[in-house]
């Protein structure tokens, strides 16, 4: 790792160190082995949804669709962590580059945002199917599916590289370990030579912006959506309803709850090691989690996975 000197003799970072989960070698492999298992199952699960919705004729509709590409977008987003994990697991140094920091905070931050206005158009989706059925076929067509689709990865991936690129060319120095497993902004604008509360009051703004606005969203769908389905006079009509919307919004709690819990409370230095196994808990766990919440409490997609598995 490169260390330059700065007019000011101050040592300026131009690499880091991941410090992970710190443990004795055998405990590392031991990780290694473990997080192998969890990203392949987890490749698996989200590829098979994808698999099952394009082969499966009966699943080519709106809820389905954005359920694939929801699938693809877990398949990034943990891509995006685990792998440079993995190889951190095998690394006595345990040394990512500037440049690979930065790249994997753009990734990592942009696959999450990308993730919060999915769920806000998946609940929007069950808004429309639910509370306007007879429309639905009309209102939710192809193209506007396509559109807000498109519409999510765009804004997902332009919500963040302003301030990481500032956050980029700030200096760096002292130590250079990050009590992390990837690169988080809370880290980093601890090791930068001067504090900058003006960026970290940005930083705060904005994360809240993201997490804030599709989250009324989908609380806002479902009101709606939850005085429909009481409206209803049939028992079986309101458990269809619900049924239809358990999976979801049981991933919303799940995403939420960890994300809210990571970047909305208040955080101090003793907590480390809990910021780090929430952030596994959102960033790996529900990744690997909402396959199986999505199979289990979905007929049409249990079936569509068993005639794809060839069972």
């Amino acid at each position: 790792m490169k260390i330059s000197n700065t007019p000011n003799n101050s040592s300026t970072i131009t690499g880091f160190i991941l410090l992970g989960f710190p443990c004795p070698r055998e405990g590392q492999i031991l990780l290694f082995l473990l997080f192998s298992v969890v990203y392949l199952l987890t490749l698996m699960g989200n590829g098979s949804i994808i698999c099952a919705v394009r082969w499966d004729q009966r699943l080519h509709t709106p809820m389905y669709i954005l359920l694939a590409n929801f699938s693809f977008l877990e398949i990034c987003y943990v891509t995006s962590t685990v792998p440079n994990m993995l190889a951190n697991f095998l690394s006595d140094t345990k040394v990512i580059s500037f440049s690979g920091c930065f790249v994997q905070f753009y990734f990592f931050f942009s696959l999450g945002s990308t993730e919060c206005f999915f769920l806000a158009i998946m609940a929007f989706d069950r808004y429309l199917a639910i509370c306007w059925p007879l429309r639905y076929p009309t209102l939710m067509t192809g193209r506007l599916c396509t559109n807000l689709v498109v519409s999510c990865w765009v804004l997902g991936f332009l919500w963040f590289p302003v301030p990481i690129i500032i956050i980029s060319q700030m200096s760096f120095c002292g130590s250079k370990i990050i009590d992390h497993f990837l690169c988080d902004p809370g880290p980093l604008l601890a090791l930068a030579c001067a504090r900058a509360p003006v960026m970290e009051f940005y930083w705060t703004f904005i994360s809240s912006l993201l997490l804030f606005m599709p989250f009324l969203c989908i609380m806002g769908s479902y009101a709606l959506l939850l005085r429909a389905v009481f409206s209803l006079s049939s028992a079986a009509g309101r458990r269809k309803a619900f049924s239809t919307c358990g999976s979801h919004l049981a991933v919303v709690s799940l995403f939420y709850g960890s994300v809210m819990v990571m970047y909305l409370s208040p955080a101090s230095e003793h907590e480390a090691g809990m910021q780090k196994l929430v952030t596994l808990f959102y960033s790996v766990g529900t990744p690997l989690i909402n396959p199986v919440i999505y199979s289990l409490r979905n007929k049409d997609m249990k079936h569509a996975l068993q005639k794809f598995m060839g069972t």
